[in-house]
């Protein structure tokens, strides 16, 4: 299945349908009066957050969505059935946005959740409902409300626990199968990956979600590359991992142009925790890892993490490390829920 993560639909909402004219008319019954009946309401367009997807690849097939229309109401009394509701099913994290891609509409975080995105328009009246006691028989019925039609934009925003950054061939890729069931692209070529990938990280009896984007290079923010087109799949995480590819000749430059490109998109990806990890030591002798950790180091004001994706050493600690915070942040998260709902109900 082809990822994509921004698509442009079309929606529009059913009109309702028209209201009857129309009188009773039967054998013996001199003065019937006015039956005609309401039309019924145009369908609604609902988007539903539905387990199972991972992907916005459906809506590259089919781009407008128009709900039914209300039948008309008819003699008798008889109102007109409503027009069919049409479902738009979206993936886990996707945000749905005005056609300005500014406006956000909705944000689907969890499973089941449910936004109704245009709602159809009323039946008319029939001329049943406009009888009084000095009009009788009205011959008049209203017509259905039109329905909505506008363009809106499906963006997906994958949510994992934890993101994978780094410079291409820093062995992001390498990382996550190594600790999860994924199974991406791995070659020795730049740009390998070219879309992201998420795994389930086992460590022990726990588990977490792990994700790995393109990676990113000089000039990602000005389209260099790839581009910073995937950095919103990283926005949701709690803690990044920051993997530094330990052959390059200056792996503190590599750092600083990583996290140049993160803050150039957007602040919230500066300000996240991160965990500042060496990979491919194995490939390095005692005196390198010593001045490139120095290096790091320094760059980076934090510890920083050996770890060698292809035989594993090193991995296993960084795994516990993002737990460790993970596990910190819900018990900071859940303190101060705590605390604002003791200052709630305080008297």
């Amino acid at each position: 299945m082809k990822f994509l993560d921004q698509a442009k639909v079309y929606i529009k909402s059913g009109s309702g349908g028209g209201g009857a004219v129309s009188f009773h008319r039967e054998k013996f019954i001199e003065f019937g009066g006015p039956d005609g009946g309401n039309g019924g309401r145009g369908g609604d367009v609902i988007a539903v957050c539905t387990e199972g997807l991972n992907t916005l690849i459906d809506f590259r097939y089919q781009q407008h969505f128009r709900a039914g229309t209300g039948v008309h109401g008819m003699g008798k009394n008889r109102t007109g059935a409503d027009g069919e509701d049409i479902v738009l099913r979206v993936p886990k994290g996707t945000q749905i946005f005005e056609e300005d891609q500014e406006t956000l509409i909705a944000d689907f975080t969890e499973i089941g959740q449910r936004v109704v995105l245009l709602k159809g328009g009323n039946g008319g009246f029939g001329n049943a409902y406009f009888k009084t006691s000095s009009n009788q028989a009205p011959r008049r019925a209203n017509p259905g409300q039109e329905g909505i039609e506008k363009g809106i934009w499906l963006r997906l925003k994958l949510i994992a626990d934890a993101g994978l950054v780094g410079q291409p061939n820093a062995g992001k890729s390498t990382f996550l199968a190594a600790v999860s069931a994924a199974k991406p692209k791995i070659a020795d070529y730049p740009f390998t990956t070219l879309h992201p990938n998420l795994g389930v990280v086992r460590v022990g009896e726990r588990e977490f979600v792990l994700a790995d984007i393109p990676g990113l290079i000089e000039g990602a923010s000005e389209g260099v590359g790839i581009g910073d087109r995937f950095l919103g799949h990283i926005e949701r995480c709690n803690i990044l991992i920051h993997l530094i590819d330990g052959t390059n000749e200056d792996v503190a430059h590599v750092y600083k142009a990583v996290r140049h490109e993160l803050a150039a998109y957007a602040d919230v990806l500066a300000d996240k925790a991160e965990i500042v990890v060496l990979n491919k030591v194995d490939a390095l002798s005692d005196d390198e890892i010593k001045a490139k950790v120095k290096a790091l180091k320094k760059a980076s004001k934090a510890e920083v993490r050996l770890v060698s994706g292809v035989s594993g050493a090193g991995v296993e600690q960084v795994l516990w490390d993002v737990l460790n915070f993970l596990d910190a942040d819900k018990a900071e998260i859940a303190e101060l829920e705590k605390k604002a709902t003791e200052e709630k109900w305080t008297p």
